[in-house]
């Protein structure tokens, strides 16, 4: 069942972070179906709905899978570091493109573990972290043809 969620990100520095935070956890733990955006001028704060589905918990033997790859705090290599620039930098233009903050296309935790984990196949994309069958949907061909190509 498809349910709504209204975030406000305020760009004042006291909030910002926080309200980043709040909606990086929920994207994080929720299947994201539509984001819609709209910059609230007069107010200086942008106006994001979600349509989103309940993730239900996997059972039985799935579940090893349902441990998800993410690059926490790890080091990355001079190559890994190449290759994160070229995902940041390819983000930048899709969140032009679609008039979209960075953070909604993928957050850089989410770019970190791509470089580190380096996924050759549309599949190995959903073994990480915030990656789920939209996003991989939309965003999926161009990453791994980033990969291929750094």
């Amino acid at each position: 069942m498809m349910k709504t969620k209204i975030f406000t990100i305020r760009l004042s520095g006291d909030f910002l972070h926080k309200d980043q935070k709040s909606l990086d956890d929920f994207l994080g733990a929720h299947e994201i179906i539509k984001a819609e955006t709209a910059f609230v001028n007069n107010e200086n704060y942008w106006s994001v709905l979600l349509y989103f589905e309940e993730l239900k918990s996997i059972t039985g033997v799935k579940e090893s899978k349902s441990i998800k790859y993410s690059a926490e705090n790890d080091i990355l290599t001079v190559d890994e570091e190449k290759i994160l620039q070229a995902l940041k930098l390819w983000r930048a233009e899709k969140a032009r493109e679609h008039n979209l903050p960075t953070y909604f296309i993928a957050s850089n935790k989410e770019l970190m573990s791509v470089a580190k984990y380096k996924p050759a196949r549309k599949e190995e994309l959903l073994d990480i972290k915030g990656f789920g069958k939209h996003k991989i949907e939309n965003y999926g061909e161009e990453i791994l043809e980033i990969l291929e190509n750094v």
